[in-house]
């Protein structure tokens, strides 16, 4: 997988992310824990994607 499609794809997740966060926080049933780990992975991914953008290509 190239770097660039490996990046798509982690922005891809990130967003899919977003919005299950987005309406987990708008349903009073959804645990707080759940919301928790919502935003942990979303985080996680936001490093990755930092982290790939900010290394060389040559890998």
């Amino acid at each position: 997988m190239s770097l660039a499609s490996h990046l798509d794809e982690l922005q891809r997740k990130h967003g899919d992310i977003e919005r299950e966060l987005t309406d987990a926080m708008n349903h009073p049933s959804v645990d707080d824990l759940e919301i928790v780990n919502l935003k942990r992975r979303k985080l996680a991914i936001k490093d990755e994607i930092e982290k790939l953008k900010g290394s060389p290509t040559t890998h």
